[in-house]
């Protein structure tokens, strides 16, 4: 189970099963300036990979608990 359970000015905050995550704006910059309803739609694929379809964006958990260990990647544009 994935649900996102508030938004703020510097992120927004998962629960992710029984653990809390927070994405912050400045390091998933990919969800700053979208429609909260795209934000709101997660999925769970496998147990260590979530997707925001509308958004077309996928990350690692690993990459939330530790995203300095993983650098920035975007192919839009590309």
């Amino acid at each position: 189970m994935v649900e996102v359970t508030n938004i703020s000015r510097q992120g927004f905050w998962l629960l992710l099963r029984d653990e809390e995550l927070f994405l912050p704006f400045a390091e998933f910059p990919w969800f700053r300036d979208v429609p909260v309803g795209k934000i709101l739609h997660v999925e769970l694929p496998a147990s260590n990979h979530l997707y925001w379809p509308e958004l077309d964006v996928d990350l690692a958990v690993e990459s939330i608990r530790n995203p300095d260990r993983f650098p920035l990647f975007s192919r839009a544009g590309a």
